[in-house]
């Protein structure tokens, strides 16, 4: 019985027609990427035109599209950070301890609701609150408990604060000074990105202008006195965290960096004496191959607008560095022990789209903040990954995939469509004074949210899958004597340091935060060797630029 051959396929088109559409897809299943970015059946070389040169390029140089080192992991790999912070700067200093123990290379501190608002332990508004969510900081006292035994001179230090950013800081210079360790060799970064407060997170405490002119002194600050350290981590996690697309993270966290670098050009600092020290923080959500072209189109864009709109001329200005947090949002209080796939899973698009710096989030944390062995196992996660896999002996393994190139495409035109808006509404600050990015946001949240409910994307164990009788997973509980522990501890440091010292210096940060000619960075770290508390500080500024209050997005 003769047979034929089916037809040669000429082009993609035709082999859809000839052979996929004759098999049914699924029905009600959403193909698209978790933003909503279509995905055709197949990405071949007739649909998707890449420019090597152009659009790739090779690792280590422009536009960095694939990687922002020649070598990447194979001559260093990423480092490997977990999240610490409750009660105490004791409890702390502990976990800081058994995490550097067990191979971790650099710090990250993670502060309370009370630290990250400004107010002290023993204020009326932190009740409940102390040491909860992170580690309670107060003073220059605290933080030399928080680092106690550890040599600053050795350790990359990540703190996640941004309106009481530059106290934290000054904190952390005193401490270093304490060990004899100078500014200019501290190594680490500091969040300060105050604009995606108030897109997203909205932990902020003054107005917009008044904290921009904060962020531009720490910046103008760590150009000149400390050049190892990152004044600034530009953060995207936040605004994916609170609903946003894939293509959203990228534009608004782009378009905050933007305006960072304005406004410190418009101070008269030169884009190369600061730009190299900007970095970059990112979300690593569940749609794998979404978020490496995500972090491909970030580096891409910020190559070019650094290099032609801002002029910079040192290349190590047009270096886009950033660390990547796996996605909290994406994990489950039902079946936490998922998490470590999920976790796992982003932590592997992290990499293979060419993270310098990766925290894995511990299964536990939808519950609580985490235990000891979770976190072990979050850190093993980054480890089987560097050690175990082999992704890491290729740089950029998947460039060149037609359907990576095509997304990676698709992320950047999306961006630039994004920042033609934020433009035409005034830039960053207006447009977050006009709700503009809150309203985003929250479409793009709900439209997700819809699906999930609708059951046109699973959420394993959520809404399909689930277990009728799951057993309590052992948390970690604060022991709420430590609040009144950290009370006390601030109240018996102002009876013991000298008032007059306190007064001296409250008045001149005021006289100088009323000034737009002072550079406030100096004043505080003045303050914070007098142990002004961080409170005391932030009062300081309330009195002078007030507070702020967005109007609310529904």
């Amino acid at each position: 019985m003769a047979t034929t051959e089916p037809r040669k396929q000429s082009s993609t088109e035709a082999w859809r027609e000839e052979l996929y559409d004759a098999a049914p897809e699924r029905q009600g299943v959403l193909f698209t990427t978790i933003s909503g970015i279509e995905n055709p059946p197949l990405r071949t070389a007739e649909t998707v035109p890449v420019d090597y040169e152009r659009d790739l390029g090779y690792p280590g140089a422009f536009p960095f599209t694939r990687g922002v080192y020649p070598s990447m992991y194979r001559g260093r790999l990423w480092t490997m950070r977990q999240f610490a912070g409750f009660g105490t700067a004791e409890e702390t200093n502990e976990r800081f301890r058994y995490l550097l123990e067990h191979g971790q290379t650099g710090l990250s501190t993670a502060f309370d609701m009370p630290t990250l608002m400004g107010y002290d332990s023993d204020h009326p508004r932190s009740l409940g609150e102390v040491g909860r969510e992170g580690v309670a900081i107060d003073s220059l006292a605290d933080m030399e408990t928080l680092f106690e035994a550890i040599p600053l001179g050795e350790v990359s230090t990540s703190m996640t604060i941004n309106s009481p950013a530059a106290i934290l800081l000054a904190f952390y210079a005193c401490v270093g000074e304490s060990q004899g360790v100078p500014r200019e060799r501290l190594r680490g970064t500091i969040q300060t990105d105050i604009l995606k407060e108030y897109i997203a997170q909205k932990e902020y405490i003054f107005p917009p202008e008044p904290s921009m002119r904060l962020v531009t002194d720490m910046v103008e600050f760590c150009a000149r006195e400390m050049p190892l350290w990152h004044p600034i981590s530009i953060s995207g996690y936040h605004i994916r965290e609170a609903g946003s697309t894939a293509a959203q993270e990228l534009a608004f966290t782009l378009a905050d960096g933007f305006t960072y670098v304005e406004w410190a050009i418009e101070r008269g600092l030169d884009v190369d004496d600061f730009a190299p020290r900007l970095s970059f923080f990112f979300n690593a959500h569940l749609d794998f191959f979404e978020e490496i072209a995500k972090y491909r189109a970030a580096r891409r864009i910020w190559a070019h607008v650094m290099r032609d709109r801002y002029g910079a001329k040192n290349p190590r200005s047009w270096l886009m560095r950033f660390h990547t947090q796996t996605a909290g949002v994406s994990l489950t209080a039902q079946q936490p022990e998922v998490n470590i796939v999920r976790t796992a899973i982003e932590a592997l698009a992290a990499v293979l789209g060419g993270t310098q710096s990766l925290h894995t989030n511990s299964y536990d944390e939808a519950l609580a903040l985490p235990t000891e062995d979770a976190v072990r196992i979050a850190l093993r996660t980054q480890q089987v990954i560097a050690h175990e896999t082999g992704v890491v002996n290729t740089v950029d393994p998947l460039g060149g995939s037609y359907f990576v190139e095509a997304l990676t495409t698709e992320l950047e035109r999306q961006a630039y469509e994004y920042f033609d808006q934020i433009e035409k509404l005034g830039g960053v600050v207006q447009a977050i004074k006009e709700n503009f990015f809150q309203k985003e946001i929250a479409e793009a949240s709900f439209r997700y949210q819809s699906e999930v409910e609708n059951e046109q994307r699973i959420v394993v164990g959520v809404n399909r899958y689930e277990l009728d009788d799951e057993t309590p997973l052992p948390i970690l509980r604060i022991d709420p004597a430590l609040e009144q522990k950290q009370i006390d501890r601030v109240q018996a440091l102002r009876a013991r340091r000298d008032s007059a010292a306190v007064e001296l210096a409250l008045a001149r940060l005021k006289e100088d935060a009323a000034r737009d000619d002072r550079n406030l960075m100096q004043p505080i770290v003045d303050a914070s060797r007098a142990y002004v508390t961080m409170g005391e500080m932030c009062d300081a500024f309330r009195e002078v630029w007030g507070t702020w209050r967005e109007t609310p997005v529904f």
